[in-house]
């Protein structure tokens, strides 16, 4: 095969990204005839179709798809160089996409995410807070940086990824006033058949809560299973239930939705993750959020 022409991988990638030649011209202020011209170099350069046409559409064929994922690669890792090295430039904003699973307590995502605000380097992060699996989906597309999420994802995935632990922490049980002055006493005895937030079936900290629960001999009087971890903490704060959140943010818990610790479950811990495709040059904010979530918020 004669060597890549990084031109007519440029242009195919943005072919791909936008979904047809006419808006990829648009883009790139070339005509049609042009950019159709270097695609179909780059496919006799590879020796093999990268799209189908669908009617109007283009679709990328099995071999566009794997040329897709190395031309993102090879891009973001372009755009990750420039900002290593005009990193100490005046003037230079990194900027980070970041993906934040629903279970994951937005508490928690601020605090890990406070530290790359204050450093010295300007920051601008994007936040899309989704399912594991649709955040998965767009990580492997490379149109996330990281997702911070409380588990790894599944070894099924296409796209290799770089799983790191942040930390973990035990959990508190919180409830407004009139719950805790009814369940604090007898604890965690008390719980069962106490009104419950819970998390859905399925997910991991479910798994644990529902093993800590037989294994206590509890049946709690489940309220609501609730998707958005937000949610759940708002319908704590009106009295629908006690819920389960992280020790490790205890206070603001307690502060935000003015509600008070039932108690405390040391034995069933919650971990977070930072989540991203497997890259040559790591992104400097991730980094930093990475240190400080072990030295400071899971300390």
């Amino acid at each position: 095969m004669t060597s890549l022409n990084y031109h007519h991988l440029f242009y195919f990638w943005t072919v791909a990204r936008e979904g047809s030649i006419a808006r990829a011209a648009r883009l790139l202020r070339l005509s049609e005839p042009t950019i159709g011209a270097q695609v179909h170099a780059l496919e006799d350069a590879l020796g093999e179709k990268l799209f189908e046409r669908r009617g109007r559409l283009l679709e990328l064929t099995e071999t566009g798809q794997v040329t897709y994922r190395y031309a993102t690669d090879i891009f973001t890792l372009g755009r990750e160089l420039q900002a290593a090295v005009k990193g100490s430039t005046e003037g230079t904003r990194l900027h980070l996409r970041v993906g934040i699973a629903d279970i994951v307590p937005r508490l928690v995502a601020f605090r890990l995410l406070e530290p790359a605000f204050l450093g010295l380097e300007p920051v601008e992060i994007s936040c899309r807070n989704d399912s594991p699996s649709r955040l998965s989906r767009s990580l492997a597309k490379h149109d996330l940086d990281v997702v911070i999420s409380d588990a790894p994802p599944d070894s099924s995935g296409k796209v290799p990824t770089q799983d790191r632990l942040l930390g973990e922490s035990g959990l508190t049980i919180f409830g407004t006033e009139t719950l805790e002055n009814r369940l604090r006493r007898g604890f965690p005895g008390s719980l069962d058949k106490a009104p419950f937030l819970l998390p859905p079936s399925g997910t991991r900290l479910r798994r644990a809560l529902d093993a800590w629960f037989a294994e206590t001999k509890i049946t709690p009087w489940v309220r609501a299973e609730l998707t958005d971890n937000a949610l759940l903490e708002t319908f704590g704060r009106a009295g629908i239930g006690a819920f389960a959140a992280p020790t490790a943010i205890e206070r603001e818990v307690g502060e935000e939705y003015r509600v008070r610790v039932i108690g405390r479950i040391e034995s069933v811990r919650q971990r977070f993750f930072a989540i991203s495709a497997q890259r040559k040059v790591a992104h400097p904010v991730v980094a930093t959020i990475m240190h400080s979530a072990r030295t400071g918020l899971f300390d």
